[in-house]
């Protein structure tokens, strides 16, 4: 029959004196005071686990943890074990939960951007971040993570929707949906409350910029000749037809990316910025790529125009009273209106991407992936994606840049469709007049 432990007094406890080898004060029930050579004390249970294996349970140390609070300590745990259940996991579980309860939503929604933001690019990252500032953190920053629940986050998302901006709140909604799901993995909340957002809000349906039938290509470049206002705006717009890059891509183009002698146009990802010039870091949409532009000659000429016009300016575009700022956004459009387009309804510059890639395919001569490298479109089909890639399809993408401003020069005098240009009568789709820079699919 095992010795019955004489109980402790706070006196014994107190005097205790540390020796060469840590030693034991026992109270009974399985709790010792362990007394270290350094002088510290602490309260020990041993115990066996559910299991049947043995288990020491850490209670604290004296005299922060009294005798008598120890002996209440030991006691609960004692409960614990009739309930089969071991208290050094209840204690760990006990831990997280406390962990939990002081861990903030802004806290964990900063690490989240910190670890995104090696991925993205430097502009995204601030369009991020400032969401996350003006939307989320003045709502639940502040909250602890693992008390909120799916109204909390869908009270942040329905606000921005009140405000009729569908696609940040669509945009909001994922960063809180992909925060959470990196907290339920890190074991900082017990489920994912942004699981039950699917469905709250609805993408806008998309409405394509408005473009002309081709059939009204004649009537678009009468107009552009006939414009009496500034040449240089004149051949901005004409440049905008013949190249059908992005707006920002042309507006903040330099004269530095421009190789006349290869007629290439080689568009970063990024920019220099331009002081005072909003979002003038913009490149290509295709981060962490550059855009390949070949030029026909048409543009080739155009250029060469533009640059006795700006000749003080590293941009290809300048505006009208500050070289050194481009052109703004909204010229091409007001030109457009100027001659007598609606831009809402009709056509607006980025309608002219549209035209173009019409064209294009219509003519018959061109490989879908090359119209979409040229287009700048990134491939959908990810496993496509991974074998095409690195193609550039460069050659042919030549062809089509200057097929497209032959087109364009033939339409001045009349209509004529893009299957009539490319095939004319008596011939086919694998026998096409090379002056034309056709290309042959076969």
């Amino acid at each position: 029959m095992p010795r019955l432990a004489v109980p402790l007094s706070d006196l014994k406890c107190r005097t205790a004196k540390p020796r060469e080898r840590a030693y034991k004060l026992f109270d009974g029930g399985g709790m010792y005071l362990f007394v270290k050579p350094n002088g510290v004390k602490t309260w020990r249970l041993r115990y066996f686990k559910p299991s049947g294996k043995e288990g020491t349970l850490i209670i604290g140390n004296y005299p922060i943890i009294s005798l008598a609070v120890a002996r209440t300590k030991r006691d609960e745990a004692k409960a614990l074990l009739i309930d089969n259940l071991d208290p050094m996991e209840e204690k760990k579980k006990a831990k997280v939960a406390a962990q939990r309860a002081s861990l903030l939503f802004e806290t964990v929604a900063l690490e989240w951007h910190a670890e995104m933001s090696r991925r993205w690019t430097e502009g995204h990252a601030k369009t991020v971040m400032s969401r996350l500032r003006t939307h989320v953190f003045p709502l639940i920053g502040q909250r602890p993570i693992a008390e909120l629940d799916t109204h909390d986050l869908l009270e942040v998302t329905l606000r921005i929707k009140e405000r009729g901006t569908m696609d940040v709140a669509l945009r909001v909604q994922n960063y809180l949906s992909t925060i959470m799901r990196g907290a339920k993995r890190a074991r900082q909340v017990s489920q994912n409350p942004a699981l039950d957002l699917a469905g709250s809000i609805h993408a806008p349906r998309t409405v394509h910029r408005p473009a002309l039938s081709l059939n009204r290509l004649p009537e678009l470049l009468s107009r552009i000749d006939n414009y009496n206002g500034r040449e240089l705006t004149k051949l901005a717009v004409l440049l905008t037809l013949h190249v059908f890059v992005r707006s920002s891509e042309l507006r903040f183009a330099r004269w530095d990316e421009f190789d006349l002698q290869r007629a290439m146009w080689e568009i970063p990802d990024t920019r220099k910025p331009i002081d005072g010039v909003r979002n003038s870091t913009r490149g290509t949409k295709m981060s962490g790529d550059i855009q390949m532009v070949p030029l026909s000659p048409q543009v080739i000429t155009i250029l060469e125009r533009l640059r006795g016009l700006s000749r003080f300016s590293e941009l290809v575009l300048p505006g009208d009273h500050k070289y050194w700022k481009p052109m703004s956004e909204n010229t091409v459009n007001q030109v457009l209106r100027n001659v007598g387009y609606d831009t809402s309804k009709e056509v607006c510059g980025h309608g002219f991407r549209t035209m173009a890639c019409s064209a294009l395919l219509e003519s018959g001569l061109w490989t879908d992936a090359a119209i979409e490298r040229q287009m700048s479109h990134k491939e959908r089909n990810r496993v496509r994606a991974a074998y095409i890639h690195k193609a550039e399809f460069l050659e042919q993408r030549r062809l089509i840049m200057a097929w497209w401003s032959n087109y364009i020069d033939a339409n001045r005098s009349g209509h004529v469709t893009p299957h009539e240009f490319a095939h004319p009568a008596g011939d086919n789709i694998t026998s096409l007049p090379s002056g034309r820079g056709a290309f042959s699919r076969r």
